[in-house]
């Protein structure tokens, strides 16, 4: 009876040891999930590659979770990962939504709190040994954010480089047609988008009891911007139609943009270049009057 419950408990011990091995070995490439040596590892394993998933809190039309772009960035983000490894910072979602502050849910923070905290937190991802920041677009409302954070990289020396990673591309070969006109937030695709990353939060129902036309209230040349443009078309933040959504269309958007996320992924372990051209940038920018013209 002894010898019995002896294999049993080596067995068992065996099993134990081989799972324990496996845990160390698959890396999570969640930032908030890595114990301290294992984050070294992480950081290491990814060539110092870390992805910030940048999503935003604010309404998704009548039927779809507040949370939307922070959920599908980070939905497409960690599927990526699991082709190219790479460190995930944690949920981030202090970026730009002005235009929607008279929705309930929405969380706007001051213009200079966003350019401040994305500062900080990226150089904070650097000095952890993160020297390639990719930062990952969730939200069309950071799509002039975020370049102009890039591009203000340039204004001192640093020992890394950001790479913007923008919405993906959806007119490739393949992709199922659209059943509505246009599709701009809360409507056709982000809503089948939802019904694969997190379908439990979808309520497809409830998509018609808001109307999510363009009411066009301004005349004014298309060339001419004002920051008032989406509220004058979509006053209910809802640009579409939701109902219309279908899981084929998700799926197909989903795995396509992990995609194109894994492929500049790729692309940017491989990347040599930009980090010595920033390098010789600041250093040439010490004397502009010695620069050969």
């Amino acid at each position: 009876m002894k010898r019995k419950y002896a294999v049993v408990l080596s067995a068992m011990l065996l099993a134990f040891s081989a799972k324990a091995c496996l845990s160390q070995a698959g890396l999570s490439p969640k930032w908030e999930e890595l114990t301290g040596p294992d984050f070294i590892q992480a950081v290491h394993q990814s060539q110092s590659v870390c992805v910030l998933p940048f999503g935003i809190l604010e309404k998704h039309g009548p039927h779809l979770p507040i949370g939307t772009d922070l959920l599908d960035v980070r939905f497409a983000v960690m599927n990526a990962v699991k082709q190219e490894y790479a460190v995930v910072f944690p949920e981030y979602y202090f970026g730009q939504i002005f235009e929607a502050q008279q929705q309930p849910g929405t969380v706007a923070y001051s213009l200079q709190t966003q350019l401040t905290l994305l500062q900080e937190t990226v150089s904070e991802m650097a000095r952890n040994g993160c020297k390639k920041v990719v930062i990952v677009n969730g939200h069309g409302g950071n799509n002039h954010l975020l370049p102009l954070f890039a591009q203000a990289q340039l204004a001192t020396p640093r020992d890394y480089v950001v790479y913007v990673f923008g919405l993906p591309n959806e007119n490739v070969p393949g992709r199922p047609a659209m059943k509505t006109p246009y599709d701009q937030h809360g409507g056709e695709a982000e809503t089948s988008a939802m019904l694969i990353a997190r379908p439990d939060l979808v309520h497809q129902e409830r998509a018609t009891q808001q109307s999510g036309l363009d009411l066009k209230r301004q005349s004014l040349p298309e060339s001419v911007y004002t920051g008032i443009w989406w509220y004058a078309r979509f006053p209910n933040h809802y640009a579409g139609w939701g109902e219309a959504a279908n899981k084929e269309l998700g799926a197909f958007d989903q795995k396509e943009w992990s995609r194109q996320i894994t492929e500049a992924l790729k692309a940017i372990k491989a990347d040599a270049v930009s980090l010595k051209l920033q390098n010789q940038y600041f250093e040439d920018s010490k004397h502009p009057l010695d620069t050969k013209q």
